[in-house]
């Protein structure tokens, strides 16, 4: 057994000494709100010695106050209290651009305590972290045919750069599979190249029409793991190897209890022949997709003629910022 040394999300937002050493901008934001609401019951003793007369302008004032800070009951409207809540604890607030989101201090270390701990279980499997670019040729796209139709909707796509028009038109990363497995074709010569095993944090861009904090957003932060392998066993035994870690995760350290098990046809992932998913159950009754591990079987290796040089079957899982 491995003994980890991870904050749980809880823990972030404590006040012992290891966390004020590693988030001191947070905890000092909770000070700030201490001293503020402080200078709200200073205030409130003041008001005590006020005259009769302007009593009811005081007292209506303070209702109002009362009312802006107060958080919806969850039983009254599920998504007003969600909103709510995440405004009240300043994880993150609206970006400019309709459907993004700016993640604030304390939204952001949540996001780092997964990283912490998730980033030590993946390369336990054998992954090492790289990067791609941002920016993929829209051919790529193209290359897998239930991948493109199933993505395209979806797409941010870039036609003029240097103010000039591209020859191409360029994707907005909205996954990694093409461009990853253009780069398998570089680096796998024979079978001593396999497994490939790599993974990245990286963010994505999806142009969705229906947006919620946390929950979809035109651009999120995830982790996206890709490996490959020489027989079809292999990759499904990664497969099922990539959920039980987001299972455990959502579970040990998320606290969050998580229903596992394979997507049906329908919402299997474009471009793989199976899908393996854990889905939260919310407040409001309906199913989150909390990660997914997909078996790409050939159909991405076979679209960038990686399996020319040797059959190749290539597995890929991701697990997003949207937990």
């Amino acid at each position: 057994m491995v003994a980890l040394s991870f904050p749980s999300v809880s823990a972030l937002f404590s006040p012992s000494a290891a966390v004020s050493r590693r988030y001191p901008e947070i905890l000092w934001r909770r000070h700030h709100h201490v001293r503020r609401f402080s200078g709200v019951s200073a205030q409130s003793t003041a008001e005590k010695k006020a005259s009769p007369e302007t009593e009811p302008v005081r007292v209506a004032a303070r209702k109002d106050r009362d009312e802006e800070r107060r958080v919806t009951p969850r039983s009254q409207d599920f998504n007003a209290w969600y909103n709510d809540v995440i405004a009240d604890a300043e994880l993150a607030d609206y970006g400019p651009v309709r459907g993004t989101m700016v993640i604030r201090p304390y939204g952001y270390a949540i996001w780092e305590a997964i990283q912490d701990y998730l980033n030590v279980k993946i390369k336990e499997t054998g992954h090492s972290n790289m990067y791609f670019p941002q920016f993929i040729p829209y051919s790529f796209i193209e290359k897998e045919a239930s991948h493109v139709a199933g993505f395209s909707p979806e797409l941010a796509v870039v036609t003029i750069g240097g103010g000039k028009e591209l020859e191409e038109k360029l994707v907005v990363r909205p996954t990694s599979e093409t461009i990853v497995n253009h780069m398998f074709t570089q680096w796998i010569h024979s079978y001593r190249d396999l497994p490939l095993m790599i993974n990245q944090w990286a963010n994505v861009t999806r142009w969705e029409m229906r947006t919620k904090p946390f929950v979809r957003t035109l651009e999120f932060l995830w982790q996206e793991g890709h490996t490959a392998h020489a027989t079809p066993e292999e990759a499904e035994k990664e497969a099922l190897q990539m959920i039980d870690v987001y299972t455990k995760f959502a579970y040990d350290q998320a606290a969050i209890p998580v229903i596992t098990g394979r997507k049906s046809e329908v919402e299997t992932f474009a471009g793989a022949d199976r899908t393996y998913t854990i889905e939260a159950m919310m407040g409001d009754r309906k199913a989150l997709q909390a990660g997914t591990s997909h078996n790409l079987g050939q159909n991405f290796s076979r679209a960038f003629g990686t399996q020319e040089k040797r059959k190749l079957y290539s597995f890929t899982e991701s697990l997003s910022e949207e937990v």
